[in-house]
Order: structure tokens, then sequence, then C-alpha cells
């Protein structure tokens, strides 16, 4: 019977993890800064450097329609902030983007000057869920 009771708890942490792992955390892009061309060319580099992102989570960029957007691009267009090879572009401001896949994730400002002042940020992303709670303790043993 024990043996059954202790499959059973199993089973039922392993689906409240499952199911908590199809809600990611969100982030704000640069906190309370949004996106927007920083003072601090590394800003967003730092920003992105003091989190973890796994499969799942949610990136809100913040910003002003018409002032600025968020492009994702391939590494080598985020390294020369090429504007003109995006793979996506999203103008109007809040964007959110759900990260779907594990690797590295690059986004930049595609408004002329803006990714060269340091509005661009690259986001790694792991496979798991880091946000979920710890699973409940296992029985105790006899």
């Amino acid at each position: 019977m024990g043996g059954k009771i202790s499959m059973a708890a199993f089973f039922v942490v392993l689906a409240a993890n499952v199911l908590q792992s199809a809600d990611g955390a969100t982030y704000k892009v640069g906190d309370s800064t949004g996106w927007r061309v920083p003072t601090n060319i590394d800003f967003y580099e730092d920003w992105a450097d003091d989190r973890v992102f796994f499969v799942g989570d949610v990136l809100v960029f913040n910003f002003t329609t018409g002032k600025h957007n968020v492009a994702v691009v391939t590494e080598a267009a985020y390294e020369a902030c090429n504007t003109t090879d995006t793979i996506t572009i999203m103008c109007n401001g809040p964007a959110r983007i759900t990260l779907n896949r594990t690797g590295d994730f690059y986004f930049i400002c595609a408004v002329p000057g803006h990714c060269s002042a340091g509005q661009k940020v690259r986001v790694k992303v792991k496979n798991g869920n880091g946000h979920a709670a710890a699973p409940a303790p296992g029985p105790m043993p006899n």
C-alpha cells in the first residue's frame, strides 16, 4: 500500500510541476527604465546577466510607439546592429515576447542609432522551470 501512495504522490507533484512550467515568469526588460536608449551602453547586458530565463518566460518591452521598436535578430545582426535583416519587428509598445525555446535570443531597437547606443539585449534561455515551487516532501518512512 505504501508503494501506491508514494507513486500517487510522485505523480501529483509531477503534474503540478508540468502545469506550473506552462506559466513562466514575466520580466519587464530594463525594469523601471523600460526599453529606451540607455545612459550606460552596457545597461541591458547587465540587466540580462542578473537574471536566469527559462522556456515559457515572457519578456515585456515597454516603449513609446513611434519612438522605439523591438526587433528579433540573429547573433550576427545583433553584434553589427544590422537593422535591415530582422527576423521579426514589433512597432507597438508594449511588446510581449514569449521565450519558446532554449538558447540565445537577440533583440535590438531598429530605430537608427539606438542599437549602437546600447538599446539591445541578449537573453540566454535554459530548459526547465526554475520558477516552480519546490516539490512537496514525500511520505515519511515507516
